[in-house]
């Protein structure tokens, strides 16, 4: 019988991967939507219209990218580029924790991908397990007009296994959805439905993909088809800049270089650049800091 099996679907307070396969095919997929997560990161940084809807692509991609991740530990994309976004980066957990973080130049509302990034950039995919395990890390040159096309030169060039994504953002949600062929005994009998079932996902429009909760997506687009839903996992935002490792770098740079800085502006200032949060140290935490002695913890702000 066609349709789709799937449960209840809402805006949560951080967001949703919704996993699915269709039955008689050899594809999987998965729709990633954050809503809460996406504003948390916008509150403590915002950016450009056009620098936040790519940083909305890249933090949608990653669920999607991670949700097959086999240890624990974490999986980061970096874009480097030469036009206004000079970096980009986010990082997602195995347990689909993300945060993301871009540097920019001055860009004009209607600057798209090529324009951002320029004509020379490349995208590197890491692996980095938390335990024992090798990290692995792919290189892939940015191409097309798209984030989602460069990803997708990733997964044909390190992966080998054929991959579409359509990934947008605005300042409400960042969503993203994709599919995957899994490998099958009878490639060539399975041609024509990969490509019919890519076509009828290209028919979306953004205003859909930003817009419909995964179980009408899903319905909208496949509701000739059987496609089973795994139950939803939640996606967080969530931001690691403990003040013990803002310490540590302080104490990395050494007391003198430190104390040149305190000189000069009276304070000690580090902001995360993930989610704004800044850590003020004045003489008397700097002095604490390197003595080793108890005082009184720096001052903390969020702007």
């Amino acid at each position: 019988m066609s349709g789709v099996g799937v449960s209840g679907d809402s805006q949560s307070a951080g967001g949703r991967l919704t996993r699915f396969v269709f039955d008689r095919l050899p594809i999987r997929g998965g729709i990633v939507r954050l809503d809460g997560a996406w504003r948390s990161l916008l509150a403590g940084r915002p950016y450009p219209a056009p620098v936040r809807n790519l940083l909305g692509e890249a933090l949608a991609a990653a669920p999607l990218l991670a949700s097959g991740l086999k240890f624990e530990g974490r999986m980061s994309l970096q874009l480097e580029g030469s036009g206004p976004v000079g970096m980009l980066v986010v990082q997602v957990t195995h347990e689909l924790e993300v945060r993301g973080m871009a540097r920019h130049g001055e860009v004009e509302d209607e600057d798209g991908f090529a324009r951002l990034v320029g004509r020379a950039g490349r995208l590197a995919v890491n692996l980095e397990p938390a335990r024992a395990g090798r990290r692995y890390q792919a290189l892939v040159d940015l191409r097309g007009d798209s984030l989602a096309a460069s990803l997708e030169g990733y997964f044909q060039q390190s992966e080998q296994i054929p991959t579409r994504l359509w990934l947008d953002a605005d300042g409400c949600a960042a969503v993203g959805l994709l599919l995957q062929r899994l490998p099958d005994a009878s490639v060539m009998a399975h041609q024509e439905d990969w490509r019919r079932v890519t076509q009828l996902a290209a028919t979306l429009t953004p205003a859909e993909l930003l817009g419909l909760p995964a179980e009408r997506l899903l319905q909208r687009l496949f509701h000739e088809q059987t496609v089973r839903v795994f139950a939803q996992q939640p996606v967080e935002f969530v931001c690691r800049c403990m003040q013990g490792r803002i310490s540590q770098m302080l104490l990395a740079l050494g007391r003198d270089e430190v104390e040149d800085i305190l000189r000069e502006q009276g304070r000690v200032e580090v902001e995360c650049g993930f989610c704004g949060r800044r850590v003020i140290y004045d003489r008397a935490g700097i002095a604490a800091l390197f003595d080793g002695a108890e005082g009184e913890p720096p001052s903390e702000s969020v702007h």
